[in-house]
């Protein structure tokens, strides 16, 4: 395989090989949100641990539920997995009107109890607690600052030093809403915030809009979440999604609104369409699943291939693969299955049974496969690791021919705003053309979605989009180097 790849590329794949030989070849979004303000006599905690369930993908190291207990907050997190870190005994601890939840996946950050949310802390004015989705592109400036003032962090993440602001500036500010437009304006990079006070539930969205939430309702009361798909899971009626730079603030009165100001342009993270959020979620009003089949329908046009079957690697590359097979004709099968139990305790083969380590999460289905042309639709190539052992597989599965197709075009740039590629050399095709990766992966032809392609896949989308992995422009200045900075 590596007679074809010289000099660097050589280097490069040869070291990457060695390093990651079985995580998937996928970017890790940070984390998923969720909160609810009962009116009722709701099971806040319970029904918040159906939505982390539900918002699971979004992150597996930790996770954790905060209540508001008669002014009073309580709260339990821990690493693990949601049905890992909570029982009916702990659930049934955490009482309360007001609850939000949180799911992490740590980027940057260390991965720790620590490091684990809701984040809780007591100040002047009280108790608060909050969730973040996303990372800051300035935190470790502020937190120096902070630092240099006195103030002691217990984390390494981005976090808590919004909590901080938040704390210092409602000391000089008539309500907390004011406080936390104060600190929209000092702080800089992409976040969703859902934010506990003894009476209130606070939901903010970064000016950019680069990481998703939305509004829900069951009968008086309200929810706020990553996803829709929280929302369903909770039985809770859709009602919108948060706007870019809006704070959300829900009490007893009920819901009110904050616009602040916001950049000419939004940037939505176009990854939560390609591959973070589930399929069966609308984000900014579009539904990820239909996007996913157009991205694979302009795939079929853009690289046509004569083939016999068309599959996608599971998940997130199955709508894609069935818009593929709608556009082109060709038939559409299951060719890879998914190990679903494969958790977060999964003992790693040892030297010499690196294939069987692979086989054990995705295998080929030969009944499909053998003796067929195929063509897989996957969502990205990120590192080139897995799909070099799924193109193997199929071939030992008998497939004639393997024809690999991305739903998105190559990802040559790292992500600042909470997503696991810290620097260019993890990147496949930062650092090898095309040709090169089809080569090393050892496909018979590889074709990328164009950006143009890809940006007119989420039909009658109401928001701009942040490509800043395939083109290296951001929407806002970012730091050199990435991985100095922590994850929220």
């Amino acid at each position: 395989m590596f007679d074809v790849i010289r000099g660097k590329h050589f280097n490069y794949v040869h070291n990457l090989l060695k390093k990651d030989e079985f995580g998937f070849d996928k970017p890790k979004e940070e984390c998923g949100v969720f909160g609810i303000y009962s009116k009722g006599n709701l099971d806040t905690a319970r029904l918040t641990y159906y939505a982390l369930y539900a918002l699971q993908h979004r992150g597996q190291e930790s996770a954790g539920i905060a209540v508001n207990n008669g002014g009073t907050l309580l709260f339990h997190k821990d690493m693990g997995l949601v049905p890992e870190i909570f029982n009916e005994k702990i659930l049934n601890s955490l009482k309360g009107k007001i609850a939000i939840g949180h799911v992490r996946y740590s980027t940057t950050g260390a991965s720790s109890r620590e490091n684990s949310q809701p984040m809780v802390i007591k100040y002047k004015n009280g108790q608060m607690a909050m969730a973040h989705n996303g990372n800051l592109v300035n935190a470790a400036k502020i937190r120096e600052k902070l630092e240099e003032e006195g103030i002691i962090f217990q984390s390494t993440i981005d976090s808590e030093v919004i909590l901080n602001l938040i704390s210092r500036f409602r000391l000089t500010s008539n309500n907390i809403e004011e406080a936390i437009v104060k600190v929209m304006k000092e702080i800089k990079g992409a976040y969703s915030l859902v934010i506990l006070t003894p009476n209130k539930l606070i939901g903010i969205r970064d000016p950019h809009g680069i990481r998703p939430l939305c509004i829900g309702r069951i009968d008086d009361s309200y929810v706020l979440a990553s996803e829709t798909c929280a929302l369903d899971a909770v039985d809770a009626e859709y009602v919108r999604d948060v706007n870019p730079g809006e704070i959300i603030v829900i009490e007893e009165s009920g819901m009110t609104s904050i616009q602040t100001e916001v950049p000419e342009k939004t940037a939505l993270c176009i990854f939560e369409y390609i591959y973070f959020a589930r399929p069966d979620s609308y984000i900014d009003g579009v539904s990820v699943h239909r996007a996913r089949i157009e991205a694979g329908r302009r795939l079929a046009r853009e690289h046509p291939v004569e083939a016999d079957l068309v599959f996608g690697v599971p998940d997130s590359g199955v709508s894609a693969a069935l818009g593929y097979s709608m556009e082109s004709g060709i038939p559409y099968d299951l060719g890879l299955i998914k190990n679903k139990y494969i958790g977060r305790t999964f003992i790693q083969p040892e030297q010499g049974q690196r294939e069987s380590g692979v086989k054990i999460k995705l295998n080929a289905l030969k009944e499909a496969v053998n003796g067929k042309r195929v063509v897989m639709i996957d969502d990205s190539i990120v590192r080139g690791t897995t799909s070099k052992r799924l193109v193997q597989i199929l071939r030992d599965a008998g497939a004639k021919e393997v024809h690999m197709r991305i739903s998105s075009p190559p990802y040559m740039y790292p992500c600042f705003f909470g997503v696991d590629t810290s620097s260019r050399s993890q990147l496949i095709a930062a650092e090898c053309s095309v040709e090169e990766i089809r080569k090393m992966t050892g496909a018979d032809s590889l074709g990328y979605l164009s950006l143009e392609g890809l940006l007119k896949t989420p039909v009658g989308a109401k928001c701009g989009f942040c490509t800043g992995c395939f083109t290296g422009k951001y929407p806002m200045e970012v730091p050199k180097d990435a991985s100095k900075y922590s994850c929220g």
